[in-house]
This record gives C-alpha cells, structure tokens and sequence, in this order.
C-alpha cells in the first residue's frame, strides 16, 4: 500500500463489512473531525497489510460492539449505538474507555485514537487538495534538494523466472538486512574479498525516489508500514524496515556507548575487549567513516533545551551527527533526499556494494539452513512492486552459503533463528526499548519542531543512574503532523484541535531512559511477531524523574505552559497563577510528574531502540551468543558453525543512548569473527 498515493476505491479491504467501515468512519469523525471514510478506509487496509490477523479482528469486534446498544447503556451513554450518538456523547463515549479500569478497552482506544489521529494530520490529501489541517497549524514541509551525488547501490539483477518459480544463489557470505550492522559487516568482509550477499526484507528507495511527506514515508520506510507497536498497544515503535535499516529513516545523534555499560558489558558479560584499546578503536573507526561532526545550527527547539539547561546549571550541548553539508531541510525521518545524511546508502552499504557485495532488496529470509551443526545457506521469500504498480507474486530464493550473517533487528532476528530450529532460551528474551517519556514547553512564539537539523541537542546529566533508578539522555525532539497528533494527548475533539493549531509554538523533549523492565519477542500462529513488555518499579522511577526534569528545562527555558503526555495528560500553565502561586504550582506539578500513571496505556511511552533479544556474552546459559557473535546450538559452548549475529540483538543489556555507534562497534567485532574463520566453516 502507498496510502499518500492511492485513493480510498483502491483500497477497499475485502473483509471489512459496510457497517465496520461506517462505524470507524463514525470513530475518525469523533477524534479529528473531517474526512473521515477516507482515514477510516486508509485506516482498515493499513491494518490488514500490517497488523497481525488476531489484532485485526479485536479491532473489527470492538468496532460491532460500539455498534450495541446494551455496551452503550453499560457505558453511560444510553440504550443507543455508537453511530446514533450526538458527537458529545461519543466523545465521552471514548474518554470513558481512555481511563477504564480495564486494560482491554484502554488498548482499544489508544489503538484507535493513535492510527486515526495519525491520519488525519499525516495525509497529505487527495485530488490536489492539501489537507486543510496543515494550513491551519502552519505546517509547511520543506522539501530537500535531490543529492548531487545519489547513492551508488543497485539492486543486483536476479534472473527471470516464471511466477511459480524458485531462484537459487551462491555466496561466500549472507547478510540477512541491511542496517547499521548489517552494513557495516558487509562492508568489512567484501573489503576481505569474499563473495558476499545481502538480503533485505524491505524496498530499496533511492534519494531522488524518496517520500515527500510523512504518510508514504511511514508506509514505504518504517517497520509495519509505521503501525509497530507492543502487543497492548502501550509502547509505539518506530524502526526501519527499508535498505539501509534505522540509519536510513532516524534523526542521526551519534553517541557512544556510556563508558558505565562498557566497563559493565566487560566485566559482567565477558565481552573482553569493549571497554578497553579495541573498544575505543572500533568506535573511533566508526565516527571516522561515519564523518560525525556537532549540528551546524540549533534550531528554536534546541536552543530551547540549551537555554534551559544552562539555567538550571546542567550540562547540554549540540548533538553530534552524521551528515556532511546537511540542508536543514527537516526530512530525516522521511529518508535524506539531499544524500547528506551518512546512512547506509552513503556510507558502510554503499562502500559494501562498490567492493563487489551484491544487494537483493524485497527478500524476506524465512530459514537459515543448517546441516549437521553447519550452516549451508538461507531461504528467502521475494516480492516487491512491479512497474505497474502491483506486488509481484511470491517466489523463492534459496542461497547456498557457509557463513550467515542475521542482521535484521531486534525484532526480527529471534524470529529467523527459531524458525531455523535454534531453541536457545534466550533468543527472544530480554528485550529492551528505551523506554521513551515526552514532555513538551510551548513558548507562545513560533518554533515549528518539523523544520530545521531534526535533533541538534541533548543533555547527558542524567546519563548515569543512581539507587532506584536508571540513567537517560535528554534530547530535543522533532515531529511531523502525524506523528505530532499521535504523540500528543488527546482530552476531546474540540481541544485537541486546539492544541494542534498552536503545536508550532511547542518544543517536545525526549528521554531516552535505560531500561528498567524488559520484554520478549515471539511468534504468533500467523507468524506475525509479537512484542510484548512491562516497565518495572525501576523503570518506572526512570521515568518519572526524567519528566521532572524534563518539565524544569522547559520552564527555565521560558515556556509558558508545560504538558507531560499521558492518558489523561498533566498540565503547568504559568499564566493561570501570580508570581509566588505559580512557584508553589510548579512544585505540586512536579509532585504529580513524581507519581505519574506509567502503568498501561496510561503514561505516554515511545521507542526507537530495539535490542536484546540476541544477546552475546560468555555464559553459554544467558547469552544466545558467544562474545564473537557466533550463534550457540544451546545452554552450552557449542556454536552453530558459520551463524552470526550482528545486530542490535546482541546488546547484554539496554544502552541508554542512541545506539547506531555501538550497533556498529559489535559488528566491527563480529566482523572480524567472521574474518577469522572464513577458511574454518
């Protein structure tokens, strides 16, 4: 689906029945008023390409039973069906499901509220008309001028075959995605000379083929076409899903890991080495080849946490960043158009293909194949869109191969290897997010968060934990329409429309939190993933302490209201009180950031950062790695021969900073595993 490009006919869903379509339509009108069977239509086929089947038809039952009359009278709202009620009623309708005892209802609501909220704003309209809700909020998206030197990837030209037919292929080495690490180790071992194959699941989108606006980006670029999220709907998930992973679609802070977790990933999970002389080669490999280098300016956003950190005497500087020449344009997370941005289109992929790696894009790796301990190669599913527009039909490719490389993200690495027969207990285990809070400072004058370098500051004061709880970065945080109106709490139509048309004088804050809690990723019987997660008492405390201060930041920066985003939202609105009133409710707004809801559905919780769930180390019973990446067999030292690892997964625990420059430090050093046993396997 390319939902900004097609219109509401050519994406009917075939299973929706007349009355789920009009009862979701009755249901985009109640939050965002206007257009309402197009964001219900766009919102039922993005939900049957993306989501999982089970998921789906929880939504369509809640939506038949919105239509009861006897769920209605339960609710409050009288004998009557949704539909039949006036807008007001609906409205308190869904408020009363947005704080319900029940989780059940709580996930209903935010599911529904997030993707149809999201629409809304993202959709840049249809017929020619612009969605009249971004004149309204004053956005006015820049558009990047096209690289002068695009990236010098292609597709490697597979044979024809015939519909039904199968491809086969030989390398020395596959690399299962294309991500940070993925790149990275493909570039090190084509610079080896051997023969290797990278295998992406998602679409090659070269720059001048890049989206020029949110809703195709998040359907072209983003894992799930955007819809990722924990299986309760409680934690939003942002990842790529695209050649060139999360370097491709994220907003470029480079940080290293904290010099904390090293010391702590050395000394208590045996990776020898990362704390020390290669260690600090890796990383510095990285940023050289990278070209990291401080934001060329800090937009209003940033000066913000700037100024309000200098005031309260903490530490914040500009964010250091991969891009050379960069426009300013505003459109990281829609792909750099410019080709300014060092992703793996500009960098480690590119620089892997120039040496001879071939890329096949649109190839799902379903199996890594494995004789007798020894891995012989991989099947994959291809698909992707032919010049008429239409997904081509399913054909398979089987690589023959003595090294496999899985590299295709924390949330879809557990599922190649259990698909594969490994049952190692970990894989799948201990996954982390970054558990993300968002506070946001509106200033009464115009900062339009969407233009300008997307993350230019950060304060690391809080980077390394203390008793009770874990350590965060601060950092400035951009956002789009879409993302802005699923972000940002929503207390009713009326005045979440409100709160839109004056979101160009907000600047959003982010932590992003070490995690305290942890989760799983799994399969469904549709073979879906699964993500599910649960904060712990210190997570909790994490966040909490990261919202007072966001909140202080803020509020030394000068802003005039304070909102810490959650179901229902908590506010500090400076003019509502005299000079001595407004320091006493400043500290009773901190006592309730103190106490916030983080349970559920409630408190507001994001993440871009998915590790874990492969972790090395050097117990055979903890670690589904040995500390070189090598997959073991078991609860023991036994390794599958020629399985590697080189993703986000092998993280022994969460970082607490973004972890591109770490993600690429530990393929550095599998690389060089796999290097080592080239002639062995």
């Amino acid at each position: 689906m390319t939902a900004a490009a097609a219109g509401p006919a050519e994406l009917s869903p075939s299973a929706w029945s007349a009355a789920e379509l009009a009862t979701l339509a009755a249901v985009a009108e109640s939050f965002v008023p206007g257009a309402a069977t197009r964001r219900a239509t766009l919102a039922a086929a993005a939900l049957d390409l993306a989501a999982d089947p089970g998921q789906v038809a929880q939504i369509r039952m809640v939506l038949r039973l919105l239509e009861r009359p006897v769920i209605g009278l339960a609710l409050g709202a009288g004998f009557a069906r949704f539909s039949d009620l006036s807008p007001a009623a609906r409205e308190r309708y869904l408020l009363s499901w947005s704080t319900s005892r029940f989780a059940q209802r709580r996930s209903a609501f935010q599911a529904l509220r997030k993707l149809l909220s999201f629409l809304a704003y993202a959709d840049p309209g249809e017929g020619g008309i612009v969605n009249p809700h971004w004149a309204r909020i004053g956005y006015r998206p820049d558009v990047a001028p096209l690289a002068t030197r695009p990236t010098p990837i292609r597709p490697f030209d597979l044979p024809a075959v015939g519909p039904a037919g199968s491809l086969s292929l030989e390398a020395d080495v596959v690399v299962v995605g294309s991500g940070a690490g993925a790149g990275v180790v493909a570039r090190e071992i084509a610079a080896a000379g051997r023969a290797v194959l990278i295998l992406e699941a998602g679409s090659l989108v070269p720059e001048p083929a890049m989206p020029r606006d949110e809703l195709a980006a998040f359907d072209r670029l983003y894992l799930d076409h955007g819809l990722a999220s924990t299986w309760d709907g409680s934690i939003s998930i942002l990842a790529g899903a695209t050649v060139g992973g999360g370097t491709t679609i994220n907003w470029m802070t480079c940080l290293a890991a904290p010099d904390e977790v090293r010391r702590e990933w050395a000394r208590e999970h045996g990776i020898a080495g990362f704390d020390g002389a290669e260690g600090d080669t890796d990383f510095a490999a990285i940023r050289s080849e990278l070209g990291v280098a401080p934001a060329p300016e800090l937009p209003p956003k940033d000066a913000a946490l700037i100024a309000g950190a200098q005031a309260l005497g903490i530490e914040a500087a500009p964010t250091e960043r991969d891009a050379t020449s960069c426009t300013s344009c505003g459109s990281c997370p829609f792909g750099c158009r410019a080709g300014t941005k060092r992703s793996g289109l500009q960098a480690h992929l590119a620089d892997a293909t120039v040496r001879g790696a071939r890329l096949v894009p649109d190839a799902r790796v379903t199996q890594v194949l494995i004789e007798g301990n020894q891995v012989t190669g991989v099947l994959a599913t291809l698909g992707g869109i032919g010049p008429d527009g239409r997904p081509h039909p399913p054909r398979s490719l089987t690589v023959r191969a003595r090294q496999v490389v899985v590299a295709a993200g924390a949330l879809r690495s557990p599922g190649i290897l259990v698909r594969s027969g490994l049952r190692h207990p970990a894989i799948g285990r201990n996954l982390r997010l970054h558990p993300v809070p968002l506070v946001a400072g509106s200033f009464g004058e115009s900062i339009d968060m969407w233009s300008g370098v997307m993350q230019a500051a950060r304060s690391t004061e809080y980077m390394d934990g203390e008793p009770g709880r874990n350590g965060y970065v601060i950092e400035s945080a951009p956002g789009h329409p879409g993302l802005i109106a699923l972000g940002f709490s929503w207390e009713g139509a009326d005045r979440h429309a409100e709160l839109m048309e004056r979101i160009g004088t907000f600047a959003p804050l982010i932590a992003i939190t070490r995690d305290g809690g942890e989760g799983r990723v799994g399969l469904t019987r549709s073979g879906s993933v699964r993500v599910d997660y649960r904060l712990d008492p210190t997570g909790v405390a994490t966040l909490r302490h990261a919202l007072v201060r966001m909140a202080r930041i803020s509020r030394a920066a000068g802003a005039r209201e304070v909102v810490a985003m959650g179901t229902p939202p908590a506010w500090h609105r400076r003019e509502a009180f005299g000079p001595g009133g407004e320091e006493r409710a400043f500290a009773a707004f901190e006592e309730r950031l103190g106490s916030f809801d983080f349970s559920p559905n409630r408190g507001s919780v994001f993440s871009a950062h998915q590790m874990g769930t492969v972790r090395l180390g050097s117990d055979p019973r903890r670690h589904a790695c040995d500390p070189g990446g090598r997959v073991r067999t078991g609860s023991s030292e036994q390794v599958v021969r020629g399985l590697y690892v080189a993703d986000s997964s092998l993280f022994p625990t969460a970082l607490g900073a973004n972890p591109m420059l770490t993600v690429m430090a530990l393929a550095r050093r599998v690389a060089r595993t796999v290097a080592a046993e080239a002639e062995a396997v």
